[in-house]
């Protein structure tokens, strides 16, 4: 069980990663092969606007990889909470708010890790 936790926290981590490269440096080359539904022509003018979300993207992936240093059981477990309920949050409302693929992509990892924290 340990080891399904941490690899989905490694998952997620890795998902808001690639996040962070998409959004902040591949915003104007990738990025429109991805997001298939958004104006092509409005990815250069949102170019700074992306690179700030891929920056929070950075810190939710910082946090999860954090957990992997953290020696003390209880603290380990506390900032797993905090950051996977983030990435949970962030989810949600990009479901609501975007595309319900975003919950799957997004939310749904981290949920499944933050329900096996809970019953291990």
């Amino acid at each position: 069980m340990a080891l399904l936790i941490k690899i989905l926290i490694g998952l997620t981590a890795f998902l808001h990663l690639y996040f962070l490269w998409l959004e902040m440096f591949a915003w104007t080359s990738r990025a429109p092969k991805v997001f298939k539904g958004f104006p092509k022509d409005l990815f250069e003018p949102t170019k700074a606007l992306a690179a700030n979300q891929g920056l929070y993207n950075g810190f939710l992936a910082a946090g999860l990889i954090w957990t992997f240093f953290i020696e003390d059981d209880h603290w380990r477990f506390y900032v797993s909470i905090f950051f996977l309920s983030c990435v949970i949050i962030a989810g949600i409302y990009g479901a609501f708010t975007v595309s319900k693929k975003i919950f799957f992509v997004q939310a749904l990892p981290a949920l499944i890790a933050l329900v096996l924290l809970h019953i291990r």
